[in-house]
């Protein structure tokens, strides 16, 4: 889950999110009004918007249309919600048959972050791997915290003429 989520006003514009998610590198955003979260945005409701760009409308025409559209007007409301203490195996299923890309997660009406695909892929592929016996993120043949075996290069002492 990401925990560190940057929220807009329902009241900005399409242009606004645009630059966020650019700059930013995400693909969904909270919709806030009030401090309460009222939808949420995502890169799918923007091509949706945009115009297509298999037109010949040129970027900067493209650009003063996502200026005048107000993210309300959007972003998917009311927004499907998860709690903090519901299994990651449910947060999947709400997002299979959704089809959605990303669940806020609320306690009551605070904000604690966003669950992704991706959050969901990487603990599915954790989980995946320990049920095979692998470790993530380590050489084949090599267990978490083991030290690969020395060589000549990593040391001059374990060479075949060690102790001669």
């Amino acid at each position: 889950m990401q925990e560190k989520v940057v929220t807009i006003s329902a009241g900005e514009r399409l242009s606004t999110v645009q630059d966020i998610m650019t700059l930013g590198r995400v693909r969904h955003m909270p919709v806030v009004h009030g401090g309460k979260l009222v939808g949420v945005v995502s890169e799918r409701d923007l091509l949706r918007a945009s115009l297509s760009s298999l037109t010949s409308v040129a970027d900067d025409q493209r650009r003063a249309f996502l200026h005048v559209v107000e993210i309300a007007r959007v972003m998917s409301s009311p927004p499907i919600v998860i709690d903090p203490d519901s299994p990651v195996e449910e947060a999947a299923l709400v997002m299979a048959e959704r089809k959605i890309g990303c669940l806020p997660v609320l306690d009551g009406d605070d904000l604690l972050g966003m669950l992704t695909e991706t959050d969901l892929l990487r603990y599915f592929a954790g989980v995946w791997a320990a049920a095979r016996g692998e470790s993530r993120g380590e050489p084949p043949g090599e267990e978490p915290g083991e030290q690969p075996a020395p060589t000549p290069e990593t040391d001059p002492d374990a060479g075949p003429d060690r102790g001669a």
